[in-house]
């Protein structure tokens, strides 16, 4: 009865907020935003009674990496409650407006990831008979897609920095793309998309990254180069080229700072700051990363 009371409680609508998690020093929580999105990790720290509420304008995908719990309920408003015990890896979408509430007497240490979406930025589904429909509230579900990215996503969010920014939106666009092909109950292909990029896209984009080293390139605006949507773009640039468009911008980085490192009268430090690297220390790591060993060992090769 208590449990009914607290979830009971008037809500009030946060537009700009994440999900409300009482009691609040229970969990540890980080957050990475970008254009239309944010995902945000939630871990416990202690198993003790918690509880979570949301209502707000944007779109609400949630995947609890980690939960097990000996009692609690989940509800998302249009749909039953489910009082299901093991909800590790299950995954529950909430439409914006939509009242999401759950509450845990957890057995495990509960690790959440949420995700929110700009209803405005979604892309629109390809199918005219499902452009106009509303998103479908979900509740506890699974889905090894969607699955997948997510756990991508909050990899990438604990292993990086600021430098991976454009793999966050290539993976957040490749994630809404996703859920709106669940809510259009449409099929998935799994297939590469055919033939890559055509050679002229290939060139223009190449060329503009090679003349952009040295700045953060958004996936927007390469697509909009090859004139195709980021989602196919990502899967088609992966064709042609063998890596995600960040991770080849990354490599020619290195090419680059391989060719000036023959220099000697070029200090290590401005090669880093010239390719855009804040730091001395991330592009030692990525240098290595990608080369095999660090700038100065490099060098010191060529000597």
């Amino acid at each position: 009865m208590q449990a009914h009371r607290l979830l009971n409680r008037p809500m009030v609508e946060k537009t700009n907020q994440g999900v409300e998690v009482h009691p609040a020093d229970v969990v540890k929580r980080h957050v990475v935003t970008w254009d239309g999105m944010a995902a945000e990790i939630v871990h416990a720290t202690r198993r003790e009674r918690m509880e979570f509420r949301f209502r707000g304008t944007r779109h609400l995908l949630v995947l609890c990496e980690q939960g097990v719990r000996s009692d609690g309920d989940t509800f998302v408003e249009g749909l039953p409650r489910s009082t299901l015990r093991d909800v590790t890896r299950k995954l529950t979408f909430v439409p914006a407006g939509r009242t999401y509430q759950e509450w845990h007497e957890p057995r495990v240490l509960t690790r959440i990831v949420y995700f929110y979406f700009d209803p405005a930025s979604l892309p629109m589904p390809v199918e005219a008979a499902v452009a106009s429909a509303p998103l479908a509230p979900r509740l506890l579900f699974e889905d090894a897609t969607l699955s997948d990215t997510a756990l991508k996503l909050r990899r990438l969010i604990e292993t990086t920095g600021a430098d991976s920014s454009p793999y966050f939106e290539a993976l957040g666009t490749v994630l809404a793309h996703e859920l709106v092909r669940l809510n259009s109950g449409t099929q998935r292909s799994d297939a590469p998309a055919k033939g890559g990029l055509a050679a002229w896209q290939q060139r223009v984009v190449t060329a503009y990254i090679e003349d952009h080293l040295a700045e953060s390139i958004s996936l927007a605006t390469l697509a909009q180069l090859a004139g195709l949507s980021s989602y196919y773009f990502c899967r088609a640039f992966r064709q042609s080229l063998g890596l995600p468009p960040h991770r080849y911008h990354i490599a020619r980085r290195v090419e680059r700072a391989k060719h000036l490192l023959s220099n000697p009268a070029l200090p290590v430090t401005q090669i880093a700051v010239d390719l855009g690297f804040h730091e001395t220390s991330s592009f030692t790591a990525t240098f290595r990363k990608f080369a095999g060993r660090t700038p100065t060992d490099f060098r010191r090769g060529l000597l």
